[in-house]
């Protein structure tokens, strides 16, 4: 086999060599899936890859697996020291200086996040890290997973029921929720009544025209009048004070926001389910000293 060119060496990326050196361990794609934090498929479009890359199946499929073939077998020395030496010097990761740090921290957080975390873990990063740069990707759940399991996220912002097995977490805060309208409507605190009968503006990032509140008066036999549907907190302020209507929003959203659209707030008269938000990573970034850093800002901005 002829060298690779660095066009060709530029084409196997970390993740192809990690599934090579994967199947020839374990034999399974299944197998392979669930150590990488992968799904077969993405295992199954690895293999595809690499077999065009080095021209030759790699992999045999037999009764009991994947079975390697001879150029397989050859190559899993050589890339397996490649690999280590990579994971070795990949380990100055662990002796992070941040007033010396340079690169992008790529973020997975949605709005409410954005508006509540990101701006203070910028001016830390000015002050601590003015090397970092910060790039934020306005991710939904799904996606931020598929993020973090593909390495184009480091980190995810916001809150998830079911975290799969590959993804590690630390808990930030625990929010819930305030009601933003008129002052002169909410002058005397708000009963169920006065807020079923006023219009409300939504936050709904996919478009839809109910959301959790609305769970919440269904459960009740009640329902409220939704007038617009915004993708984001600040414009769904913006549009309650020229609309005159209601918003129920995040509490430290309404807190910070609020009075600057001319709008008071009120606690919302009914219960409303309160969400943990967290920081996500993959658990392959679990000794990342960086990753752990900025975890450590993200606590303190919290706060």
């Amino acid at each position: 086999m002829s060298e690779f060119s660095d066009t060709e060496l530029r084409r196997l990326d970390l993740t192809l060599l990690l599934v090579f050196l994967g199947l020839v361990r374990h034999r399974k794609a299944i197998v392979v899936a669930a150590e990488l934090g992968l799904t077969p498929s993405a295992v199954s479009q690895a293999l595809k890859r690499l077999r065009h890359q080095f021209g030759d199946p790699l992999f045999l499929r037999q009764p009991h697996g994947l079975e390697p073939t001879a150029i397989a077998l050859a190559l899993a020395g050589p890339v397996g020291m490649a690999v280590e030496a990579l994971r070795h010097a990949m380990g100055v990761t662990r002796q992070f200086d941040p007033a010396t740090a340079s690169g992008i921290i790529r973020l997975a957080a949605l709005d409410a996040a954005q508006i509540v975390l990101v701006p203070a873990l910028i001016r830390r990063l000015q002050e601590q890290a003015p090397g970092l740069q910060l790039a934020v990707l306005p991710l939904g759940r799904g996606d931020a997973l598929a993020a973090l399991a593909s390495g184009e996220a480091d980190a995810a912002i916001g809150f998830i029921w079911n975290v799969p097995d590959a993804i590690n977490q630390q808990p930030l805060y625990t929010e819930d929720y305030l009601v933003a309208g008129p002052p002169a409507l909410l002058a005397g605190g708000l009963d169920l009544e006065t807020y079923l009968a006023a219009p409300h503006v939504l936050v709904s990032p996919g478009g839809g025209l109910s959301g959790i509140v609305d769970e919440a008066l269904a459960a009740k036999g009640r329902i409220r009048r939704v007038i617009a549907a915004l993708p984001a907190f600040l414009p769904a302020l913006v549009a309650a004070s020229a609309a005159g209507a209601l918003v129920t929003l995040p509490r430290r959203i309404a807190l910070a926001h609020a009075a600057s659209h001319g709008l008071a707030v009120s606690e919302p008269p009914l219960a409303i389910r309160p969400y943990p938000v967290a920081l996500f990573w993959h658990r392959r970034n679990d000794g990342d000293a960086r990753r752990e850093w900025l975890a450590g800002q993200l606590v303190q901005a919290a706060a």
